[in-house]
């Protein structure tokens, strides 16, 4: 299991150094997961979006403290808004969320799905696979 990100596929341009360690990663596990077929070995990477860790919501934090919103749901908003205006749900994606999707994806019900990049970016990739 590897945790790549969104920015795997939409290299930001404010993160252009965040992005470029995260796309290796895509070519490394679908690599790994043809290297073991049929093997009962399952390889895939999960594609977070903006997720509200501990360093995004100091960095709301911070923008509440100056004024630039009433809490952290709006910086939260005005973020994705500004950042990643693509995003179908207009606010950032929580740990949990992507948790869910990694115990799922290393469960026995994900049994069948090996070489995949499982997006959680709330719909900030315009793609449809």
């Amino acid at each position: 299991m590897f945790v790549s990100s969104e920015s795997a596929l939409r290299i930001p341009v404010e993160m252009v150094h965040y992005g470029m360690t995260k796309t290796p990663q895509l070519a490394v596990s679908r690599g790994l997961a043809e290297s073991v077929p049929a093997s009962g070995v399952t390889v895939n990477a999960v594609l977070p979006g903006p997720t509200c860790t501990e360093g995004v919501e100091e960095m709301l934090a911070d923008r509440v403290a100056g004024g630039e919103a009433a809490d952290t749901a709006e910086a939260a908003r005005q973020f994705i808004a500004a950042h990643r205006p693509t995003s179908l749900l207009g606010r950032p994606t929580t740990p949990e969320q992507v948790a869910n999707m990694i115990v799922y994806v290393c469960s026995e019900q994900a049994s069948a799905t090996t070489g995949a990049a499982l997006r959680v970016d709330h719909g900030v990739v315009r793609a449809i696979p």
